[in-house]
């Protein structure tokens, strides 16, 4: 199947490009404003369905909108005619579309363009109106202003929000691939007379940079992000994707004496804790019991010994651990215990707590086992 696709360089073509190439055995005619224009003959000649992301939305003059996005459609269309090509074509349009501006205006221009396009030839045409998109691979200062955030927010920039109350409509970028996809099959999602993305965000400007912001401070808080949360699941894989290249790696402080170490790795509110211990030959740690607190051990390299006494009783229960076979031990409540490095090497213990340590309510009572 060979596939058109202008505007392939562009945030939605490359992600879309991508996602095709993982899927099938499609060819792709990638065409961008920088390509041969004779191609374009040769592409709207043998091309099996079109994919129409080509655009402007950052001119330097309002008369580029309608040349960019009214004049270039135009363009496209009449060599598809030219050569008799009743192929699919699928155009990327604009909620601003309903707006009277001239970005919206030359959107809707476009697809008029198509609806008249589609009557004289009988091709099928989608014509999506999308709304802001965010994601992977998006330009700051050009795609949106979740590119923008990211990319100041990571860098410790200045960002601008001069309504925090302002509403957004947010569409992530896999989801609107996820459709275009549907939509090569002929079966993309609707809504009053126009192709959608069935899942859009609503978020407010303030919300959306005072999150972006506490994904930086994560890594000094060492807080996970709600990821049963779809939009900041979403929004926080797009901040990943700003991070400048030398700033992928972060310290993690290690609390150390001359038993070993001991550093917390992630802190979420619902979920608890994650720290790495690490033991020295011949030392034993622990000694002390919870209320409320449990706790999980995963001894991932070493070998351990994991004792048990239940508080006001004599009988003592033992495990033994290695990194031969990967278990992991309960640590239940009312049970004092403790963990001693019986192997040669350093013992690494990954250590799971139900709750994040609040030093003002410890839940930890030191007792012998």
């Amino acid at each position: 199947m060979n596939i058109l696709i202008t505007g392939s360089k562009g945030f939605i073509g490359k992600n879309l490009i991508s996602e095709l190439k993982n899927r099938g055995d499609f060819d792709i005619f990638e065409y961008d404003k920088e390509t041969d224009k004779k191609l374009l003959d040769y592409y709207t000649k043998e091309c099996n369905f079109v994919f129409h992301l080509a655009g402007v939305n950052r001119p330097k003059s309002d008369e580029e909108f309608m040349e960019g996005n009214y004049g270039f459609t135009k363009e496209l269309l009449d060599l598809l005619k030219k050569h008799s090509n009743k192929s699919p074509v699928l155009i990327t349009s604009s909620i601003q579309a309903n707006y009277n501006n001239p970005y919206g205006k030359s959107k809707r221009a476009g697809e008029e363009l198509l609806k008249s396009f589609s009557k004289e030839t009988g091709s099928q045409v989608f014509i999506y109106r999308l709304p802001n998109l965010f994601g992977k691979w998006s330009k700051p200062n050009y795609n949106t202003v979740v590119a923008t955030y990211c990319y100041n927010i990571a860098r410790g920039l200045e960002i601008l929000v001069n309504n925090p109350e302002t509403d957004l409509q947010l569409a992530y970028i896999d989801d609107v691939v996820e459709d275009f996809i549907k939509a090569l099959s002929g079966s993309p999602s609707y809504y009053e007379g126009y192709c959608t993305i069935p899942v859009v965000h609503n978020v407010k400007l303030g919300t959306l940079a005072e999150t972006i912001k506490s994904f930086k401070q994560s890594r000094e808080d060492l807080t996970v992000a709600n990821m049963e949360n779809n939009f900041i699941k979403k929004l926080y894989s797009t901040y990943l994707s700003f991070l400048p290249k030398d700033q992928f790696i972060y310290n993690l402080k290690m609390n150390k004496d001359d038993r070993g170490s001991f550093t917390e790795f992630l802190r979420t509110p619902e979920r608890g804790q994650v720290s790495v211990n690490i033991t020295k030959s011949g030392i034993t740690k622990g000694n002390h019991w919870h209320h409320s607190k449990n706790e999980k051990f995963l001894v991932v390299s070493g070998e351990a010994l994991i004792k048990f006494r239940k508080v006001g009783e004599d009988e003592i229960v033992e495990y033994r651990v290695s990194d031969k076979l990967l278990q992991v031990v309960d640590i239940p409540t009312g049970y004092v215990h403790n963990i001693t490095n019986i192997g040669d090497k350093d013992l690494v213990t990954v250590m799971w707590a139900n709750e994040s340590y609040n030093p003002d309510k410890p839940d930890t009572y030191h007792s012998e086992v």
